[in-house]
């Protein structure tokens, strides 16, 4: 298929149809793969994939632990009621 590159302000781009983003599931981010002579781009399905596995290593390592506290001595919550 082929597209023209357009002009996006001081850079270029492609334009991707309706079709196209509805056939390949594109929502807001493609992951773009350089290779010889070609680019690739490849929806990006779950951004946040794989997250709850390292989570639980940390979680095992004891590398959850916060770095400081979540209620500060001088804090006025009574402020919020």
């Amino acid at each position: 298929m082929e597209t023209s590159i357009i002009k996006i302000g001081n850079s270029k781009g492609l334009r991707l149809s309706k079709t196209i983003l509805e056939k390949y599931n594109i929502k807001n981010k493609v992951e773009m793969i350089l290779e010889k002579e070609q680019i690739v781009l490849k929806p990006i399905d779950n951004p946040r994939k794989g997250w709850e596995k390292e989570f639980e290593k940390m979680h095992e390592n004891k590398d959850d632990e916060l770095l400081i506290n979540d209620v500060f001595e001088d804090e006025n919550l009574d402020e919020w009621n």
